[in-house]
């Protein structure tokens, strides 16, 4: 990527991690105090998210692997995979930043195509395992508490729309996906005449990219479920920091407890994508699914706020891995 493209991404960044920092509607001096009071469990959690992050990587690394064609750098994807986050974390409706980031980065090495099939699917699979958790939680709520008629309703409908969506993304990766996208972008009133003529123009390289997205699950279905197993063990690894963090208040929260809060706090956080990092949505949400697990709201608001701390942490990690440059990172002996 041009230094000149680097540079807008960092700085929209850090012009977006100003304004949320400063739109904090708390204290400082109880913020403070709640990272005081967190001890060496924070720092502690911020190491734990390098792992997360790592997982998140070889999800990536093993869908671009899987032409052996190309050799690619795992530090460099660990990389691309930490600023694209950020730049998702702080950017309104997501996926607007990163995802772009990545591809800018990523094809002058191995080509617009490939470039842009792996980050698609490489993001269909973060989403794809969102809805997988999800059915995991309704599974292990209904397993461990007792449910009520109005409840079971509300995890019957989560139940069943993951299941839905499940098909649906599990039609995609067969049949592909992105022509369908600008085919139905084509009937929408004031996106109609632009995705025409962008599909007009990239015809042939959207087309690939479809092809290679059926073909990863029609033929590396290896390489599928590898990678849909290292985003799922992710977000499963994840609520362990909901567990360290409630266990500084409480000895009654246990692993099932926190990988449930993390489930549903992390749906109905989803529901506001629309706001940068989800501001007030996330802390809500824990704080709402912690009092419905019978503990105390004030744990998940407690809770939410230190995750919250430890995203900006990594934020800033994310806005200056994004001024690395580094050296050749990718060798492809021939371009996708």
């Amino acid at each position: 990527m041009k230094a000149k493209y680097r540079n807008i991404f960092f700085v929209a960044g850090l012009a977006l991690l100003g304004a949320m920092i400063f739109s904090l509607d708390m204290p400082w001096s109880e913020i403070w105090g709640n990272i005081r009071h967190a001890g060496y469990w924070l720092p502690a959690n911020i190491l734990l998210w390098a792992g997360i992050y790592l997982m998140n990587a070889a999800s990536w690394y093993v869908i671009i692997r899987d032409d052996k064609r190309v050799r690619v750098s795992f530090p460099y994807i660990y990389r691309l995979t930490i600023s694209g986050y950020v730049l998702n974390y702080v950017t309104p409706l997501g996926l607007l930043g990163g995802e772009p980031y990545r591809i800018m980065e990523l094809a002058p090495h191995v080509g617009k195509a490939k470039a842009a099939s792996s980050v698609i699917l490489y993001s269909m699979m973060h989403v794809f395992s969102h809805f997988w958790f999800w059915l995991l939680g309704v599974i292990l709520f209904v397993i461990v508490y007792p449910v009520n008629l109005g409840l079971g309703i509300l995890l019957g409908m989560i139940f069943a729309t993951s299941l839905l969506v499940i098909y649906f993304f599990m039609q995609g990766y067969r049949r592909g996906l992105v022509v369908k996208t600008f085919r139905l972008l084509s009937h929408i009133p004031y996106v109609n005449r632009w995705s025409e003529r962008f599909y007009a123009n990239k015809a042939e390289v959207l087309q690939r990219i479809d092809s290679q997205i059926a073909a990863l699950h029609a033929q590396h279905k290896r390489t599928f479920y590898l990678s849909l197993g290292l985003e799922l063990m992710a977000r499963i690894v994840s609520s362990l920091e909901i567990y360290f963090l409630m266990r500084i208040l409480t000895p009654e929260v246990t692993v099932v407890d926190s990988i449930l809060i993390m489930a549903f706090s992390s749906l109905f956080s989803n529901l506001m994508f629309f706001m940068p990092m989800q501001i007030g949505a996330r802390e809500g949400s824990i704080a709402l699914v912690a009092d419905r697990l019978h503990l105390t709201a004030g744990y998940g608001l407690f809770t939410g706020i230190l995750c919250r701390i430890r995203e900006l942490c990594w934020i800033v990690i994310g806005l200056l891995l994004i001024k690395i440059k580094g050296k050749h990172t990718i060798d492809s002996k021939q371009n996708a």
